[in-house]
């Protein structure tokens, strides 16, 4: 006679969910990419903080990047927008139904070219709304050039050096005023995940850049994104690739310290991660942080700047608390007298 082994109850959050109720479909991205593993990063923010998946909003442009929020919290609503549009897509969507959770996934090419403006005004703005950038320097989709974030001096996978200086977003979100900038690395959950519960829990737009090395077209020395690289003589008729799969790369380091992670094609990664004692609410000490990581050629990682004070788009409007998108008709309509008195503050 056989005896039945009960099964050990399954583990779930604050609300009553396991963490599979937070997955997505299978990705389609290249075996090992960053952006996988920003995904996984999501799902453990999102199941961790007992994120309704029913009221949550995905948001996204055009790119490798736009393409994850089909690999994470299937249940919920999403919005795949055009090229650099999604901006103006998610301020639509959380301003007819404020009670959303906002969550955009865009790429360094979707925000730092066709989307810069949008991108502007969406800070500018403050709606509130995690905006993630997952940031490999590269166009993925067409082959692999150059980016806005890529650094000046940087090598492509033909061998062109890049003669433009790069955009840094998290500096050019503290100088529109952004209120939670952050900058991490794709590898390191351990950063990566209280980053993203922190965005989800503050009051405006919360932007974090999200370094995530390309394993396609960023393994080649000569990169500051680690690239491939290709051979100096190669001069193929036809581009035949083969991808194989990669192990994806994470990093566990102390604050303060330096790291250098080392990229599937033996480069390196120098990481810096931020002071304990760091003031995170100092906006100049921010911007100098940044200069100075930048000259040294590092990465600064951790919470670069936060402002509780600054209110979210929804606040400076007056919405009411109920959304816009549940009123009837009988509650938009004025009375006589209301529209009179309307009409006469005009005059």
């Amino acid at each position: 006679m056989s005896e039945t082994v009960a099964k050990k109850p399954e583990k779930t959050n604050r609300i009553g969910l396991s963490r599979a109720d937070y997955k997505g479909g299978k990705s389609t991205l290249c075996p090992g990419c960053g952006h996988d593993a920003i995904s996984n990063h999501i799902i453990s923010a999102c199941y961790e903080a007992g994120v309704d998946p029913l009221m949550l909003g995905k948001f996204s442009g055009i790119g490798c990047s736009s393409k994850t929020p089909a690999y994470f919290i299937s249940q919920s609503h999403a919005f795949n927008a055009a090229h650099g549009r999604m901006p103006s897509v998610a301020t639509g969507a959380m301003l007819a139904n404020h009670a959303l959770t906002g969550l955009a996934v865009s790429g360094d090419g979707d925000t730092a070219s066709i989307g810069m403006g949008q991108f502007a005004h969406l800070i500018r703005r403050n709606l509130k709304l995690v905006y993630i950038i997952e940031n490999n320097g590269v166009y993925g989709l067409t082959k692999g050039q150059f980016s806005a974030t890529a650094d000046y001096g940087s090598k492509l996978k033909r061998g062109e050096e890049n003669i433009h200086g790069a955009i840094d977003l998290c500096g050019l979100a503290l100088e529109l005023g952004c209120g939670f900038v952050a900058r991490t690395f794709s590898g390191d959950k351990k950063q990566i995940v209280p980053l993203l519960q922190a965005a989800l829990a503050y009051e405006g737009t919360a932007i974090i850049d999200v370094i995530s090395p390309c394993v396609t077209f960023n393994n080649h020395e000569g990169s500051t994104r680690s690239y491939d690289y290709v051979k100096e003589h190669d001069q193929p008729l036809q581009e035949i690739d083969f991808i194989p799969a990669q192990e994806q790369i994470t990093v566990d380091y102390a604050e303060g310290t330096v790291v250098h992670v080392p990229m599937h094609d033996g480069s390196h990664l120098a990481l810096k991660k931020l002071e304990r004692d760091y003031n995170p609410t100092d906006r100049m000490a921010a911007v100098q942080l940044l200069q100075e990581a930048r000259g040294q050629k590092q990465l600064l990682t951790g919470l670069i700047y936060f402002n509780e004070d600054k209110p979210a788009y929804a606040k400076q409007l007056h919405l009411p608390e109920a959304p816009l998108h549940s009123f009837k008709e009988a509650d938009l309509r004025p009375s006589r007298e209301q529209f009179a008195a309307l009409m006469g503050s005009f005059r």
